[in-house]
């Protein structure tokens, strides 16, 4: 897999909380999400969910939604994740990232 490479820390954040955008671009995302311990697909699918679990439903589930379906997280497995998951974590959650999936899998309404 192509080395994960982000600069969005520092173009939001730099001159204002520069430890926090090397944390996110160089920790976050440099280390972590580049370690091979977990394929980028499983490692995708666990941060959809965690941001799920949370009630995060803005942009950055959007970014992760769109990086699941690019690392190959079909539709129907979408589908099947956040139903399993929205027993888990609540059923409002599961519709508010079901109506961003279906942006990102470009279904119709």
């Amino acid at each position: 897999m192509e080395k994960i490479v982000q600069t969005a820390g520092r173009n939001a954040l730099g001159e204002f909380a520069p430890e926090f955008a090397h944390f996110n671009d160089d920790v976050l995302f440099g280390e972590n999400w580049n370690n091979e311990d977990i394929d980028h697909k499983t490692r995708c699918i666990i941060t959809v969910v965690a941001l799920m679990s949370s009630g995060i439903t803005d942009s950055s589930l959007k970014y992760h939604l769109q990086n699941a379906k690019t690392a190959g997280v079909t539709q129907k497995e979408i589908a099947a994740i956040i139903t399993h998951c929205a027993f888990y974590v609540g059923w409002p959650k599961g519709w508010a990232v079901f109506n961003m999936a279906k942006e990102i899998w470009e279904v119709e309404k």
